[in-house]
């Protein structure tokens, strides 16, 4: 054979090998503070501060929404919430008399018809599997109805043991790594959603003895657990030679939750940024984010360029030299990780809903420094500048109504493009209800570190309201 011809051989196949693997990891309600790197040193996750140490750590990353369902719909499909018409989390909250609007009826699962990345990699040449938490849909609309090969549930709360976390972590890694062990010369896309740290939450009880002084000490037990399942999984990698071709992504589906849910009377804390998770303030919005690829991300390097979990098809599909499918919600910000420079775009958010959490139905832009948030049962508008005051804590929206009408026209002009669905007024409306329950208390100023006794013996009382609102 000529050695032309055996050179191109040689070379063809050295491309289809050099395909990147791509590792997923999702954590669930992960909060932008609760790793040590993010700064909340009193937590103990030495692997994921090593991932960051090794790739690149975002400071303003942000999710499509900040509740499960919908951010999960958007990092599989590249589409916006608002356009799939999956807007809060499965199978979402019941309408109350506390509410001035309804809930829109939106789809109770990710459509078949959207191609997810599992079906875009599949059809190029990848094995795919998801392990771990699903939360788009039951039968007929499960992840192997979805592009995924193999499809390992797991518990999402188990009992705490020497083998096993409050979470199922362990459960989860081990399939993981089961899977990676048995595609390791082949090109995989795994996709990891872990059930951590979402309430109820329990951990090994000499590791809540060891977090004591954490503001939780039982969820920085959960994720200290977290932590030592994903260096489980990275240890893997290395002990199979698949570091350098693998891309290690590690990200929340939304922020941290703020106030009292559940059994417990205190989970995280996301200040300096208001409020947490389902809310469109930038402790619902913003999570961590670490990106590990040896030779293409740069190691140890912290960005500030606002990205968006909608990206992540077009921007998986770019790294790995795919072409995606058209008609995609978000732009790639591959040339972020690969070190060059990206301007920031402006992102858009439309929730309609009111949530367990305290939030109501708003919707929210940011372009550049200016971030417009629009409640749909109130008809009002506030307007932060997030350079000058990123907690959001002064409303702009009376001192410059110029730029507050012009953002707002942009956004409504998105949202038509969305074909969103829109409220419509709540016959059963409860005017005192809808004053005890948001006006008279406004948990998205809750900051449950520095909050008195008193303060959060309101904010408890307002979460038994809440409740009760559900059964009247």
């Amino acid at each position: 054979m000529p050695l032309l011809l055996i050179l191109l051989l040689c070379a063809s196949q050295l491309g289809g090998m050099a395909k990147p693997n791509i590792v997923f990891i999702l954590a669930d309600d992960l909060g932008i503070n609760d790793l040590a790197c993010y700064g909340r040193k009193e937590h103990n996750t030495p692997n994921l501060d090593q991932l960051a140490r090794e790739g690149m750590r975002f400071t303003t990353a942000y999710c499509a929404q900040p509740i499960c369902s919908p951010s999960r719909a958007a990092i599989l499909t590249g589409k916006a919430p608002a356009r799939l018409h999956l807007t809060t989390y499965l199978p979402g909250r019941p309408d109350a008399p506390s509410q001035k609007v309804l809930h829109p009826k939106m789809r109770q699962e990710l459509p078949l018809e959207e191609v997810t990345l599992a079906e875009g990699l599949k059809t190029n040449g990848y094995v795919t599997a998801c392990i771990g938490k699903w939360h788009l849909g039951g039968k007929g609309f499960l992840p192997t109805d979805q592009g995924f090969d193999f499809y390992h549930p797991g518990e999402a709360t188990t009992k705490p043991s020497e083998t096993e976390g409050g979470k199922g972590e362990y459960d989860l890694t081990r399939a993981a790594i089961a899977f990676i062990e048995t595609n390791k010369t082949r090109p995989f896309f795994l996709y990891l959603a872990h059930n951590s740290p979402h309430i109820p939450f329990g951990a090994r009880s000499n590791l809540v003895a060891k977090n004591q002084k954490a503001f939780q000490p039982t969820y920085a037990a959960v994720i200290e657990t977290l932590d030592d399942t994903v260096g489980m999984l990275l240890r893997k990698l290395d002990e199979l030679g698949l570091r350098t071709n693998t891309i290690v992504i590690f990200t929340s589906d939304n922020g941290g939750l703020h106030v009292p849910e559940g059994q417990h009377k205190t989970i995280t804390d996301n200040s300096p940024f208001r409020a947490g998770k389902g809310f469109l303030y930038e402790g619902g919005l913003r999570i961590p984010l670490i990106v590990r690829w040896p030779g293409h991300v740069r190691e140890g390097k912290v960005v500030d360029t606002p990205v968006i979990n909608t990206s992540w098809f077009a921007t998986l599909f770019e790294l790995a030299e795919l072409q995606p499918t058209k008609n995609l919600d978000a732009p790639s910000f591959a040339r972020v990780l690969l070190g060059k420079t990206e301007k920031p775009r402006p992102m858009f958010w439309y929730f309609p809903h009111y949530t367990n959490q305290g939030s109501r139905p708003a919707g929210a832009m940011r372009d550049g420094e200016w971030k417009f948030i629009e409640y749909y049962d109130t008809a009002t508008a506030e307007l932060y500048n997030l350079e000058k005051d990123p907690g959001e804590t002064r409303d702009l929206a009376s001192e410059f109504p110029g730029r507050a009408r012009a953002i707002a026209r942009q956004f409504h002009i998105w949202r038509k493009s969305m074909d969103a669905q829109t409220n419509s007024p709540n016959p059963n409306l409860k005017p005192e209800l809808f004053h005890q329950l948001y006006e008279a208390v406004d948990v998205s100023r809750y900051v449950p570190s520095i909050s008195d006794d008193q303060t959060r013996a309101h904010v408890l009382e307002w979460r038994r309201g809440m409740n009760d609102a559900l059964r009247q």
